[in-house]
C-alpha cells in the first residue's frame, strides 16, 4: 500500500505542481482587469449584502492518511468560526465522501456532493461544479462562495487554506496569489512579480465585455481546477507517510516478536536440556 500510494502521491505532485503556473499568470490577469468598469459589471464580480453563504469543502473519499481528514475538518470549523458562519445561514458543497457524511450527520445544508472522480482530475472533470458554483451565485442564491481544502506545500507538509471564489473582487486574486506561489523555487518569483506590477489599463478588441464574458468565468474553474489538484496531492502525501508509518511500525512489531520468540524458543531449550540434565543425574544416583 506505501508502494501504491507513492505513485499515486507523486503523480498528484506533479499535476499540482505544474497546474502552478498557468493558474498564477491566469490571476495575474484577473488581477489587471478587475479594476476596469467592465469587470466590476461582470455578474460574478458583484458583490453584494451577504446573508447566504456556501461552503466549497475539498476532502477525501477515503481514510487510511493519518490526520489528514481530521486537519481538514479542524481547519473548516476555524474558519466558519472566524466567519461567524452558522446552520442557518451557510450551505456545503461537499467535494469527497469524507465531508460529505461528517457535515450531513451534523444536520447542515448539503447542496450537492461529489465524490472525487478518481486521481487523475482532468479540467472538464471539474467543470460541472464551477458551472454550479457559478449558477448558485449568480442567479441570487447565495451572496458569498468560499472554499476550504488543503494547500500543498510539500511532501511532509499540507495546510488547510479557505479562501474567496466569488464575488470575483482584486483582494481575493492577490489572497490566491499569495496562497498558491512558492516561498522558494522557479514559480517563487512569479508572486514578486505581480506585487511589482502596476495595474495596467487595457483597449479591448471587440468590446471588453464581450471579452471578460468569457474571460472570467474560464479565470474562475482555473480557480477550482487547481484547489482539487492541490488537495489531490495533499491526501496522497498523506496518505504515503501513513502507510510508510504502518510499514515502519510493522517491521518494529516483527522484530520485537522474533526476538520474544527466540527467547521463549531458548528458555524452553534450555529447561528441556535441564531436564535431561536432571533426569541424568537422578538415574546416576539410583545406581
Amino acid at each position: 500500500m506505501e508502494a501504491v500510494s507513492a505513485v499515486k502521491m507523486r503523480k498528484s505532485q506533479q499535476n499540482a505542481i505544474g497546474i502552478r503556473p498557468y493558474a498564477l499568470s491566469a490571476l495575474k490577469i484577473l488581477r489587471s482587469i478587475s479594476g476596469s468598469i467592465e469587470a466590476a459589471n461582470h455578474p460574478l464580480t458583484k458583490a453584494r449584502k451577504v446573508e447566504k453563504t456556501l461552503i466549497v469543502l475539498v476532502s477525501a473519499d477515503k481514510g487510511l492518511a493519518g490526520s489528514y481528514g481530521a486537519a481538514l475538518l479542524k481547519g473548516a470549523y476555524r474558519f466558519i468560526e472566524e466567519k461567524g458562519l452558522t446552520k442557518e445561514n451557510t450551505a456545503l458543497i461537499a467535494i469527497g465522501k469524507r465531508g460529505y457524511e461528517h457535515f450531513a450527520k451534523r444536520g447542515w445544508t448539503i447542496v450537492n456532493n461529489f465524490e472525487r472522480w478518481s486521481d487523475q482530475v482532468s479540467f472538464d472533470t471539474v467543470r460541472p461544479l464551477a458551472e454550479e458554483i457559478k449558477s448558485l451565485y449568480m442567479d441570487g442564491t447565495y451572496d458569498e462562495i468560499l472554499i476550504v481544502y488543503t494547500n500543498f506545500i510539500s511532501t511532509l507538509k499540507q495546510v488547510v487554506y479557505s479562501r474567496k471564489l466569488l464575488p470575483v473582487t482584486f483582494e481575493s486574486v492577490e489572497e490566491v496569489v499569495r496562497g498558491i506561489t512558492p516561498e522558494r523555487g522557479k514559480f517563487a518569483e512569479i508572486g514578486r512579480d505581480i506585487d511589482a506590477a502596476p495595474v495596467k489599463e487595457y483597449t479591448f478588441e471587440p468590446e471588453a465585455g464581450e471579452i471578460l464574458s468569457e474571460l472570467i468565468p474560464i479565470l474562475f474553474n482555473i480557480q477550482i481546477y487547481h484547489s482539487v489538484l492541490e488537495a489531490n496531492a495533499s491526501e496522497h502525501s498523506a496518505r504515503m507517510l501513513a502507510m510508510k508509518n504502518a510499514s515502519d511500525n510493522a517491521k518494529d512489531i516483527s522484530r520485537e516478536l522474533k526476538l520474544y520468540f527466540n527467547k521463549v524458543r531458548q528458555a524452553a531449550i534450555t529447561r528441556e536440556v535441564s531436564e535431561i540434565v536432571g533426569g541424568m543425574e537422578s538415574m546416576k544416583v539410583r545406581e
